[in-house]
């Protein structure tokens, strides 16, 4: 059946009393979506992230009475509609729309990404299951996109990885699949180190081979690759940590920077680390280089 959709631009801070709001008024959803193109890394452990220019998207029956509607929500909220738009929309499966955007993805020269409900395209390829989410990556942004691709073109048979922030998991799964015996994760979030195991899992990886800790239990020992990608100002604040983790010989690769961002990052590794060209994708880069 048809829709009555209500899209409203808010701000963060009006997010929980329009979503409330919207609710008591009778909406059947409430969806909050991105009005521009702002990447969210890793939320907060219990929060609900959102981006700075924010559409907050309700569904109501069709023949509810958008003036009605629209008073109704002036007098809970005290205050005008913000900028909004009301309008009739045909009914669809929805989350058939959703997973019809996504489709597996080719990195390097061996591995794929692919989502649950696709065949993979190469099944003699190296084939990473990973359904796409919002926080912890999934490889459709540039910045882990870098690191995969950065990954398959490494030796990795006898190679122990650590992966710095690893949100999914997706760089140490990766690394365990294109043949690193053992990998280990870490992370800030306890929901991301949830995630990296249900997706360790999703792909039979063991256990054993993919422990994940949070950064005070983190066991200190060497890596002989290191990856992180996470942001600019914490991979500049945690240089000497970050460094200390890689053994002399060994691999490091750097993303969720920026292009402006990247001599600043280069800076901070380059007394430690014998640093490629920067390479790029999309207005981001990744930093790589072999410890002395």
């Amino acid at each position: 059946m048809p829709w009555l959709q209500v899209r409203l631009a808010i701000t963060p801070e009006q997010a929980e009393t329009y979503e409330d709001a919207l609710l008591g008024v009778g909406a059947v959803s409430v969806t909050f979506m991105d009005a521009e193109d702002q990447p969210i890394f890793e939320p907060d452990l219990g929060t609900t992230p959102l981006w700075s220019h924010t559409h907050l998207l309700a569904l109501f029956e069709a023949d509810t009475d958008p003036v009605n509607l629209v008073a109704h929500l002036e007098l809970l909220t005290g205050a005008a509609l913000p900028e909004h738009l009301i309008e009739h929309i045909a009914d669809q499966d929805w989350e058939r729309s959703w997973m019809d955007n996504f489709h597996p993805m080719r990195f390097g020269q061996r591995l794929w990404i692919v989502p649950s409900w696709h065949a993979a395209p190469e099944p003699d390829a190296v084939n990473l299951l990973l359904d796409p989410g919002l926080a912890f990556g999934t490889g459709t942004h540039p910045t882990t996109a870098l690191c995969l691709e950065w990954l398959d073109g490494q030796e990795l048979s006898n190679s122990n990885v650590l992966d710095f922030g690893c949100g999914s998991g997706i760089l140490a799964i990766a690394a365990l699949l294109l043949g690193a015996p053992h990998a280990v994760g870490t992370d800030i979030d306890i929901q991301a180190l949830e995630a990296s195991r249900d997706n360790a899992s999703r792909n039979g990886i063991d256990p054993a081979r993919f422990p994940v800790y949070l950064p005070a239990d983190l066991p200190q020992q060497q890596a002989d690759v290191v990856v992180a990608n996470i942001l600019a100002g914490p991979l500049v604040a945690l240089a000497p940590q970050i460094t200390s983790l890689v053994k002399p010989g060994g691999r490091l690769a750097l993303s969720g920077i920026l292009a402006e961002q990247a001599e600043e990052v280069r800076d901070a590794y380059q007394d430690a680390f014998d640093l490629d060209p920067t390479a790029i994708k999309d207005g981001w880069v990744r930093i790589s280089g072999v410890r002395r």
